[in-house]
């Protein structure tokens, strides 16, 4: 079963994040990258991205001619997506496992995040996992 594991941060965490010491940002890199790593060698990483700031997301959908139509910047929100992993894994309890071993990445001298992370379970078209 393929889960997403999304990362919401606070709208202030992404001014605190330039904040950090380079030593914290290689230390948290590093981390992420390991567990990834991690993932990978056990077959359950499928993909993952970190995404750029706030102020440049858009939401979009089509227009009567098809042609797209943007909507945001949303300052308002409180929180934003901040990236996302996803992996395969064969249950939800391990799927809820990963997503705590990130909500630990290490942050500002090195004590843990413990940002939120919500889990999904994806869906496929015409796999045996739609409802």
């Amino acid at each position: 079963m393929k889960y997403i594991l999304m990362m919401h941060i606070p709208k202030a965490g992404y001014g605190a994040f330039g904040a950090w010491s380079h030593k914290d940002i290689a230390a948290n890199f590093a981390f992420v990258k390991d567990l990834n790593r991690t993932l990978g060698e056990s077959g359950e990483f499928v993909a993952a991205d970190g995404l750029t700031l706030p102020d440049q997301a858009r939401v979009v959908r089509a227009g009567k001619d098809g042609v797209p139509v943007t909507d945001g910047v949303f300052p308002e929100s409180k929180e934003f997506l901040a990236g996302y992993l996803m992996v395969d894994v064969d249950t939800t309890e391990r799927a809820y496992e990963i997503a705590a071993i990130w909500s630990g990445a290490p942050g500002p001298g090195g004590l843990p995040l413990n940002m939120p992370i919500e889990v999904r379970q994806a869906m496929t078209v015409g796999a045996s996992d739609l409802p």
